[in-house]
């Protein structure tokens, strides 16, 4: 066969690609081959994971799943087959670190070393096949790997088909990366997003929530649907409730309960996160939250609507002052960025005496609009103490509220003005927001601090934090209103008075 009936030969499988989704099969099966788990080079015949995604995946798939499925493997075959068989192709896979880029350039390789000798001899020939490049110039197609990492990925390129795998771990921010490389596709093209799940937030976590709304078709593969998922049933005797559940609703046998409560002993709290079982479950499970999720979820379900937004909905109040100082109130606000391209700045207010959030101020301010909209504020809340976080960008709001605003009434710590967040100050707070989360949920109404609740996480390093992608503005301003709360109660009860931490 010469080059000119090869290129036929291969426009004539693209096409039947496009019209019988069971031919995609019929090739990786009869082209592919991978490594299995013994090491053996076998043909890649899809598993129930792999048709079930190729029976109903589109132009447009985000994939939740458990951990080795083999999801990324056939993604890869796919676009393999899809780059050899349609000249002109670019398919582009993008993992979250270097050695994941590795490995799967690994596997495409071997999809290529592995061809029937008399198609990688003819228009097949490839002008490059390294640096996780494969590029076939007698059909103007490639393959590339590439990673998240690197902030140029994809960038310059018209991309055919793209995999971004992993994408809850990735990098940086994730979300800038990934509208770079959807960028790059045109409206014809393909994309997958897939990942197992880290945690209620962060730019997966976004993605499928939005699904609908996007277009992409969701697909959830939990952990059984591997048939290789079983243990040793010998001394499984008695069964929970869980356990007949699962039975009962997924068809679940007794090896494969088994080897889920081998998961349970090998991996702890994170067994439903890495072995998902429900698109819901695995999310609340995954991720080190801070604060107590299932506090979180029962007080997100039990929230009502704002009693009134103002400002274009930057703020939203649930509990008005009383009139004539009835009662006293403390404002914590975390100034971060400020600016249209910087950090949310963010403003809680809630009443001293009970600690009930009543008002949260949320938007990008510079310093000045800043301190004239919390000086408004603390003016419209009796007068209330308010207390800014004096750490980088602090200083300047501390310093308009004082010379613009006139406002008398803000916390001091030592004579300075504003709250000092420290290595030591800053777990002490979180923890006693965190106890309030716990013992209290009922005190907070904002679905947008809730919501960064679920987000804050600790990392591998130790550090308390927002999850890369996710904010915690909202979190910190109302853990500084309670430990300014904590403090102010405290010194009142010696005797000392709320006048005696304030300043100006």
């Amino acid at each position: 066969m010469n080059i000119r009936e090869e290129l036929r030969f291969l426009r004539r499988c693209g096409t039947r690609i496009d019209q019988r989704l069971s031919d995609v099969d019929l090739m990786i099966g009869a082209w592919l081959k991978v490594r299995d788990k013994q090491g053996r080079l076998i043909a890649l015949a899809p598993n129930r994971v792999q048709r079930e995604f190729g029976r109903r995946s589109g132009k447009r798939n985000i994939v939740l799943k458990a951990r080795q499925l083999g999801m990324t493997t056939y993604v890869a075959a796919r676009f393999f087959v899809s780059t050899i068989t349609r000249p002109g192709t670019l398919s582009v896979q993008v993992a979250h670190d270097q050695q994941s880029a590795e490995e799967i350039f690994g596997i495409v390789h071997r999809f290529l070393a592995n061809l029937p000798e008399g198609m990688r001899k003819g228009a097949l020939i490839t002008s490059r096949a390294n640096v996780r490049q494969i590029v076939f110039p007698r059909i103007d197609s490639g393959y590339r790997v590439e990673t998240a990492a690197d902030p140029d990925a994809g960038r310059g390129l018209t991309i055919q088909n793209l995999h971004c795998s992993e994408v809850a771990r990735w990098p940086r921010d994730a979300s800038e990366t990934l509208a770079s490389l959807r960028a790059a596709v045109p409206a014809g093209g393909t994309i997958t997003l897939e990942s197992t799940p880290a945690g209620m937030g962060g730019c997966f976590y976004q993605e499928w929530q939005r699904a609908d709304e996007t277009g992409y078709v969701r697909h959830f593969f939990p952990w059984w649907w591997d048939e290789g998922y079983r243990a040793e049933a010998a001394h499984v005797e008695q069964l929970t409730a869980e356990e007949c559940d699962l039975i009962e609703r997924y068809g679940l046998d007794i090896q494969q309960i088994a080897f889920r409560r081998q998961l349970r002993s090998n991996f702890g709290a994170r067994a439903a996160q890495e072995f998902a079982e429900d698109a819901n479950s695995c999310y609340l499970a995954s991720g080190e939250c801070v604060f107590e999720i299932e506090a979180i979820e029962q007080r997100l379900r039990g929230l009502s609507p704002a009693l009134e937004q103002r400002d274009c909905g930057t703020l939203h109040i649930w509990w008005p002052a009383t009139p004539n100082g009835g009662r006293e109130y403390i404002v914590g606000v975390d100034p971060a960025g400020g600016g249209t391209t910087g950090d949310n700045a963010c403003a809680q207010v809630i009443d001293r005496a009970t600690g009930m959030q009543c008002a949260e101020l949320y938007g990008h301010f510079a310093p000045q609009e800043l301190a004239r909209k919390v000086a408004k504020l603390g003016r419209e809340y009796n007068e209330a103490l308010v207390a800014v976080e004096r750490n980088n960008h602090g200083h300047a709001v501390l310093a308009l509220l004082e010379l613009a605003e006139r406002y008398q009434h803000v916390y001091a710590q030592g004579g300075q003005a504003g709250w000092l967040t420290t290595t030591v100050s800053r777990p002490r707070m979180l923890e006693g927001f965190g106890a309030a989360v716990r013992g209290a949920p009922e005190l907070f109404s904002s679905a947008r601090l809730l919501e960064e609740c679920r987000t804050f996480v600790r990392h591998p390093d130790g550090r308390t934090a927002a999850m890369a992608g996710t904010h915690d503005d909202a979190v910190l301003a109302m853990a500084i209103a309670l430990a300014v709360r904590e403090e102010v109660t405290g010194q009142a009860r010696r005797g000392l008075g709320f006048g005696s931490l304030q300043t100006m």
